[in-house]
């Protein structure tokens, strides 16, 4: 097998330490010689372990991606060498021989073949607004929780408010929440602290809050959960002001994005903090597609194809691109729109939005590659593109609805 490095290191990353596996290939006379050490994971010792690479001329580094135990070694390696970070997944040793030692062995050995595909590490800027808006995604979240947790509480507490209401964090149960924490108790007066369209429901928050007294726990702890929920959104609000100061460089792509329906300005910014500011990274609009983990898998065995699900991807871009596709799944007049209709009837709503998510990914990377804003092909584009076959469809349709159709022409506008 060609030898691509000649001399390459091979990097087993854990808490502690670090087992590197020196890599020189031998010639004619020499035999190939592997020489393992450890190293500690501060960064004194990770700067000895720089100046010894560099000391043994080496011209490819491989690291396993362990947790975010990888990422000091690679950030202080990265100016120096080509580092390679690779999945543990496409890297497995062989099972009952693995050690930390044969693990490192092996990660110099898959290196210096070119064996290995490298992960994607964006460049800094491009890393900070990826903590930044996976940060933010995380306290939402927790946001999310804490409702869920206020709501079974109330229910515990035998207040019916939200079959009610919808929103438990909004501005009328905020206030009824806060008063009831408070020690109001009289169903009557916290439903008059209703606003907007709650007032039309007057009757029935009385009727939901009128359950039993009541007690100083569970007020405590309606409080301690508003307060919760009050420190989740400042730390969201905290953090979209630090992403906008992130965005600075890159409003043109936003701007980009944010033509292609379904996709709005938070969304747009989650995207390009995964995929980066520079596209070339993905050769075709087919590795983004499948680094996303929205591409179908394939498994063929004995010459027969079997059934099998997307590969796995970068799940925070697949959950921003899944919420994207669903919005536009409810545009109105799109090409997108119209296409999930056609594929749901016959692949079923999840296959369907697959392939929503493929197509948003496809029409993202092209318009990167080329600097163009998106352009619809509209909702009446397949019936435009294969008119005949629309026309069958809807005649099939009418038929079987019981309908005897007969097509008449129109007249050649003049």
């Amino acid at each position: 097998m060609e030898v691509l490095h000649q001399r390459c290191a091979g990097i087993d990353v854990s808490k502690r330490d670090a087992k590197v596996c020196l890599r020189v290939q031998g010639g004619r006379r020499h035999p190939t010689t592997r020489t393992v050490t450890t190293w500690g994971a501060t960064i004194a010792d990770i700067l000895a372990l720089r100046e010894m690479l560099l000391a043994a001329r080496v011209d490819a580094v491989v690291m396993e991606s362990t947790s975010n135990y990888w990422k000091p070694l690679y950030y202080v390696l990265e100016d120096a060498f080509a580092v390679q970070l690779v999945n543990a997944r496409e890297a497995k040793n062989v099972p009952g021989r693995k050690t930390d030692v044969s693990d490192a062995e092996w990660l110099a050995d898959l290196g210096a073949h070119g064996l290995v595909r490298a992960s994607l590490v964006p460049p800094p800027p491009i890393r900070q607004l990826r903590e930044l808006t996976r940060l933010r995604t995380t306290v939402l979240r927790d946001r999310t929780r804490e409702l869920q947790r206020l709501e079974k509480l109330l229910e515990e507490a035998q207040i019916k408010l939200s079959s009610v209401v919808t929103d438990l964090n909004g501005l009328s149960s905020r206030a009824i929440l806060a008063a009831l924490a408070a020690g109001e108790s009289d169903p009557v007066a916290l439903a008059g602290l209703a606003r907007g369209k709650l007032l039309a429901k007057r009757d029935a928050l009385i009727a939901a809050l009128r359950g039993a007294p009541v007690s100083d726990h569970h007020r405590y702890l309606i409080g301690l959960h508003l307060r919760r929920i009050d420190a989740h959104t400042a730390d969201a609000a905290d953090l979209t002001v630090r992403i906008e100061e992130a965005m600075a460089p890159f409003h043109t792509l936003r701007e980009l994005m944010v033509s292609i329906p379904g996709i709005s300005a938070d969304l747009a910014t989650m995207i390009i903090a995964e995929i980066g500011d520079d596209i070339s990274m993905f050769p075709t609009a087919q590795h983004l597609v499948s680094w996303a983990g929205v591409a179908p898998g394939s498994k063929e065995s004995a010459g027969r194809a079997k059934p099998a699900t997307v590969r796995p991807g970068n799940r925070h871009l697949k959950g921003a691109i899944g919420i994207a596709a669903l919005a536009a799944t409810r545009s109105k007049n799109t090409f997108l729109a119209a296409r999930y209709h056609r594929l749901v009837a016959r692949r079923g709503k999840m296959r369907a939005l697959v392939a929503i998510e493929r197509s948003i990914l496809t029409a993202i990377w092209h318009m990167l590659t080329t600097g163009t804003y998106y352009q619809d092909l509209g909702g009446d584009y397949y019936s435009r593109y294969h008119p005949a076959r629309a026309t069958r469809r809807a005649l099939r349709d009418l038929r079987a609805a019981g309908y005897q159709v007969t097509l008449t022409p129109l007249p050649t506008a003049s």
